[in-house]
């Protein structure tokens, strides 16, 4: 049985330094890949931020939008209202106990507020969990 020949040592640092040239170039070749999808990573998070920025400005509009609506709906009801009692006081027929509507259109004004308070009230609170 013979047995193997050594190898030079010039052979063996010559596939030690080959080796340790491709580990390095596997080493930087995956920092590389790396560094490129933190990248894209960070693109799309400051893509998906500037929606919902954009997002959050249109909700907040739009709510702005619906209490000018409603607060001009409550004007129009009070005015109605109004209306009503003057014209049923012209022709005589304003009496407390004959007209019952007019507490529960107040009553009903009450609860539009209450709502709107209650939205008012959410609408910050899911703005705070938004900015989080």
């Amino acid at each position: 049985m013979e047995l193997p020949t050594p190898k030079p040592s010039w052979d063996c640092s010559q596939e030690l330094n080959e080796s340790r040239s491709e580990l390095l170039g596997r080493v930087q070749s995956l920092k590389q890949d790396l560094q490129n999808w933190s990248s894209r990573l960070d693109t799309q998070v400051k893509v998906y931020r500037d929606e919902l920025t954009e997002l959050k400005k249109t909700l907040n509009v739009e709510v702005d939008q619906l209490r000018t609506e409603f607060q001009d709906l409550r004007t129009i009801l009070q005015q109605q209202q109004e209306d009503v009692t003057a014209s049923l006081r012209n022709l005589g027929l304003q009496d407390v106990s004959e007209v019952k509507h007019a507490p529960s259109q107040e009553t009903k004004i009450e609860e539009i507020d209450k709502e709107e308070q209650k939205v008012a009230s959410e609408e910050d609170n899911s703005n705070k969990l938004v900015e989080k």
